[in-house]
């Protein structure tokens, strides 16, 4: 099992910046992707982007380009999730999530149903 804990997040003004954090524990060995997902009210869960922990490869939804970026410390065996020109429509509850499969279609891995572990979540509100 993978245990996975989040901190940051909270209230910033349009343009500001925020960072997430997501500290794993447990059969983290096991782990090859990790990914930041967001759910605003009334809305499916969206992928935001991800990265490999091996090779550090990433990927982003469009919305989110150039302004967030994933990165990781694995001797710390944690991911982060930096936030950059904020806009209100990024207000969301964002999680984090871990996937230990396999699959030959990389492109999957946008798809939170290929992720088995999650963080509580957090709140990421952006006033206008």
């Amino acid at each position: 099992q993978v245990q996975m804990v989040e901190s940051g997040g909270g209230l910033v003004q349009a343009g500001g910046s925020l960072r997430r954090s997501c500290a794993t524990s447990g059969r983290t060995s096991s782990i090859l992707v990790m990914g930041w997902f967001r759910q605003a009210p009334g809305k499916e869960r969206e992928f935001v982007t991800h990265i490999w922990l091996r090779s550090g490869s990433t990927d982003y939804a469009d919305s989110v380009k150039g302004r967030f970026t994933i990165s990781r410390d694995n001797a710390k065996n944690t991911v982060y999730l930096h936030l950059n020109n904020l806009k209100p429509e990024d207000t969301a509850v964002y999680y984090c999530a871990a996937s230990d499969r396999l699959f030959s279609n990389y492109g999957v891995y946008v798809e939170r149903s290929v992720y088995n572990y999650w963080g509580q979540g957090t709140q990421v509100t952006v006033s206008s």
